[in-house]
Parts: C-alpha cells; structure tokens; sequence
C-alpha cells in the first residue's frame, strides 16, 4: 500500500461511481437571512502550543476526511521545531510515516506509509490511503524519528459501504458556522462523543476572516484568535486554520470521525463572489485573485479534503445504494450579488453555482439509482420572505443582511438572489421525477425545515420538489445575539411571520447554537437538531431540540417527537 498526496484538480465526470476517486469589516452579515458529556472512544488529546519542545511534535491533532468503500484521506501537521509555526515558513522538511489498523492498539496493522512535511505546505501532510475494506472502522496515527519515534495522537475513522451495497443506514453530524471568537465548539464535543456516526459535514465558514472582535454584535469577545489583524496573506490564512486545529474540541470530532467538508464565503472574506467580495477591497487589500488563491492553498493545506477541478470543493461521495452526496461550491463561480431590489436577481445571465457545476450537478442527480440525493449546500435554496417583521426585529436583521429598513426583504447572497438558477434546478427535479432530493444547508445562524416549493407564491396548492434541512451556527451570532437578549424572548413573533409569508417553512430557530445529527434510511431522512447550553461555556451541555423527516416519495417535512437512537 502506498501514500500519495493529491493535488489532482481533474476529477472524473462521476466520482460516485469511481471507487479510486472522490473528489475590518464594513457590513456584518451574521445571520444571512433573518435576522462531550462522554470520553471519545479512541484516546485522543489536544496538545497545547506550549508543549512544543526542541524536537517534533504534533500540535495540531489528526484528522480523516473524504471516505470512500476502499479509502480515506489521512492529514496531520507536524512542528518540526518550536519556531515552525504555522505561516511562518521556518523549519526543515520532515519525512512523516503514517500507519492504519483495524484495532486501537495497531496489532492489526493493514497499511503504512511515509510521505514529507515541507515549510512550502505549511508542514502539513496527506496520505490518500487506499486498498481498505468498506464499512469498516480503523485507526490510524503518524510518526516522526526513528530511535525515540514521536507518535501524534490515535484518530478514528471509517470508510464507506460498497457503491452496490444495500447499505441499512448512514448517520452524519451537520455543522456550520463556527466563529473562534464567539464562544467555545463544544457543538463539536458533543459530535465526538457519538461514535455511532459515519461521518461529520462541515457545510462552510470554518473559520472567519475578520479582525479580532470584527464579528461580534456585543462587543465581547470570548477568545481571542490569531492573528489579530483581519487574514490577507497566505499566512496569515495558515495562522488563522492553525489556531482552530489547536482547540480541544475541534482535535476531538477530527479525530473521531471523517470530515467531509465544503466552503463557504469566510474562508476567504465575507460574501463573496467570483470577482470580489464584500469584504475586500483591492485599493487597500491588494488584488482579489491573490487572496483567493491564498485562502484556498491554505485550506487545502489544512483540510481533510481532495481539491477537485480548478481548485474548487465539488464533488460527489456515495454511501452505498442508500445516498449520493453532491456537494457544492456556490463562491467561486458566482455572479456578483444583486442590489436589493433591482430586479436583477432573476436575470438569467447571473449564476449561483456556474454553468459546469449547475450542469454537473443536474446529471448526477438524474443519474442517481441511490434511493436519497443528498446536496451540501452552503447557503439556503429554500426562497424566503419576510413578511411583516416587527421593527426591533426588522432593524437588526436589515443590518446583518445589507437590507433596507422598510420595503423588500430579501437575501441576495442565497438561492434567493438567483432565482434562474433555482428556477432550472427545481425544474430539473420535477421534469426529470427525481424524487428523493435533500438539501442539507448551513450559512444561515438558525435551524430550518423547510420544504422547496415548486412555486412558493402558490404553495401549498403547487407541489413541493425537493426539502432541506438547514443547521444553525456552531458559535456565530444569530438574532438573539445581536439584540444582546435571552433566547427566544423577541425573536417569536418574527418566526410567526416569517412562517406566515412562507408556508413551506415548517420549522424555524432564530436563536440557539448546535449542530445537526441525519439519520437516513431507505423509508425516511430525519434530521435531529440539538443545541448547546452556552456558547461561552467551554463544558457547554448539549440537548436535543426538534425533530423533522421526510418520508420516500414525498417531498415533504414533517415532524418527530423524538430523536432517533
């Protein structure tokens, strides 16, 4: 068995059926539409900075991303010597040996491997293992030296049922959005403690680019992060993912489970689009290419994911005959958003996604024989209107979102500021009777259950083509925050009127901070939501909250009182 480090950027035209394959700021923009209790299983330990000796150390945890029914990526990052943090470009290359068994204590070892941590990728590494059973729980840690070998922590991890298989269930954990400075990812915590789950999905905003306390609505910050100034360079995106893989919580959900992970806007800067963002400016930032291309190097250095074509995040991963996954990449190829307004956001020359993705996407959904299509998407495709909102509410959302104080309310950074593009893929879905679609969303700071209306204006009377789930913010500000008041003390009557102007949106929490758990079956997909106690609690508790599924053939949300187990 051998390690490789891909770098391809040519993925094949369907990666769910290859098995070798996978493929200071000026406006807020917080809520982008409406305003463990247990040990881990495998013996995991974040190491602080301060432990960094004179040799090697593995600072910055383990972690698995992109399983397939024979594979899995494997990443760490090395310290090779106390001044090689991240982004500085200092120490020497590194050879970094990995190995993999079926058992905690590698008695069982099934494939090792070697492979160099270089300064010119941050002293980071990858090992694309191949050659493992499907379904199948495994181990896996990496070593430096040879006499005294310095070994990194154990990770956990786990690849996918055979593209045939009638596999019985797959279980993921749902996060978004999860500001270092507003409060601890105990979300994350929380998610390790479940060994149950296949996998963890990571639908974007990872981290954020602002200054330190440039995205805080109260003013308070929880924790500082690093660096201070707001992340231009390719440093300065290295220092920033360096310090988010030295928290505790987030060393333990990477190294428990596999992470499959998309991006949104604010790992390169806020609202962004293919030419610009809404938080760049070129005259006094420097070139927008540059700092994209930055960005992404650095997350792809930092990652557990395989970079597919142009450097871009889609790509498909299948669970079996029971679900495809196709996740997307809704920045890199979009049209600048449109003015509030201005009627341009149903134009048909502006893009969401890009002609190749759209396209790319409409195949494999037709193409499909699993019997759920799943699609990671970062921002909300469910159209929204927010109706009559009171002023307290109407006042703190038109800030967060760039809205105007009175008149039309609409998002344009969501599916809401392209609607030719939703228009032909909910098209796309009815013509084509592909049945079965789920679109599992984050971006937004609340929990949603929606269903996706034909024609919303109609809606129930015209049908429903497809539903979504949207998960809340791990820690990033949401309404209640920004009013600086108790959960759902304000916020209740907006949700009444945001549901009455929107008939397909079932369910909707404004105001707390948690993480999602899919459960999908061949009869249903269920999402559970569960919030946290206190984003500023670093042993926040975690509770369930709702539930939602829909049943094979419906295209429809409904509720469960109770979680699955």
């Amino acid at each position: 068995m051998t390690s490789r480090i891909d770098n391809s950027l040519t993925p094949p035209s369907d990666p769910a059926r290859q098995p070798g394959t996978s493929l200071t700021p000026r406006r807020r923009t917080v809520v982008k539409a409406a305003a463990a209790t247990a040990a881990l299983a495998a013996p995991l330990a974040a190491t602080p900075l301060a432990r960094a000796a004179a040799g090697p150390a593995f600072l910055h945890g383990v972690a698995s991303g992109d399983p397939l029914p024979d594979g899995v990526l494997l990443w760490t990052r090395i310290t090779p010597t106390p001044d090689a943090v991240p982004g500085s470009g200092k120490g020497p290359d590194v050879e970094v040996r990995w190995e993999i068994a079926e058992d905690k204590g590698f008695t069982k070892v099934v494939g090792r491997g070697s492979t160099t941590a270089k300064a010119a990728s941050d002293h980071t590494v990858k090992a694309d293992v191949r050659g493992l059973r499907q379904a199948t729980t495994y181990y896996y840690r990496f070593s430096v030296g040879s006499d005294s070998p310095v070994h990194s922590p154990v990770g956990r991890t786990r690849t996918t049922p055979a593209h045939e298989a009638s596999a019985p269930g797959v279980r993921f954990g749902v996060v978004s959005c999860s500001n270092w400075e507003a409060g601890y990812f105990s979300a994350y915590r929380h998610l390790a403690a479940r060994t149950e789950l296949d996998a963890v999905l990571h639908l974007g905003d990872y981290l954020y680019e602002y200054a330190s306390g440039g995205f805080a609505s109260s003013g308070d910050v929880v924790r500082e992060h690093r660096p201070k100034h707001e992340i231009l360079t390719l440093a300065d995106y290295r220092t920033r993912h360096g310090a988010h893989k030295t928290d505790a919580d987030a060393q333990a959900m990477h190294g428990t489970h596999p992470v499959i992970a998309i991006w949104d806007d604010h790992e390169v800067a806020n609202d962004a689009w293919s030419g610009g963002a809404e938080n760049h400016t070129p005259e006094t930032e420097g070139s927008w290419a540059a700092r994209v291309a930055a960005a992404k190097q650095a997350y792809f250095e930092w990652m557990p994911v395989r970079p597919a074509t142009e450097g871009t995040v889609y790509r498909r991963l299948r669970f079996g005959k029971l679900a495809d996954l196709h996740l997307l990449d809704l920045r890199s190829f979009r049209s600048k958003q449109a003015s509030v307004g201005s009627g341009d956001v149903d134009s048909p020359d502006r893009t969401i996604a890009g002609r190749a993705q759209l396209d790319w996407l409409k195949a494999g959904l037709a193409a499909s024989d699993a019997a759920w299509k799943l699609v990671g998407t970062s921002v909300m495709i469910s159209p929204v209107a927010f109706g009559s909102l009171p002023a307290y509410l109407l006042k703190p959302l038109a800030e967060l979102l760039g809205l105007p104080t009175g008149g039309l309310a609409v998002n344009t950074d969501q599916w809401d500021g392209y609607t030719h593009d939703r228009k032909e893929l909910i098209g796309h879905l009815r013509d084509k009777g592909i049945r079965n679609t789920v679109f599992l969303t984050g971006d937004i700071h609340m929990a949603w259950a929606n269903d996706v209306p034909v024609t919303a204006a109609t809606y129930p009377a015209s049908p429903s083509a497809a539903t979504e789930f949207v998960v809340t913010s791990v820690t990033s500000d949401n309404v209640d925050d920004f009013l600086n008041v108790a959960p759902h003390t304000l916020s209740l009557v907006g949700v009444a009127a945001i549901k009455a102007a929107n008939r397909h949106v079932k369910w909707l929490d404004m105001d707390s901070h948690g993480y999602g758990v899919l459960d999908v079956t061949a009869e249903r997909s269920q999402m559970d939501y569960y919030v946290i106690s206190d984003r500023a609690d670093p042993k926040a508790t975690s509770s369930w909250a709702r539930s939602y599924r829909t049943l094979t053939g419906t295209q429809k949300v409904e509720r469960v009182n109770a979680p699955v187990r």
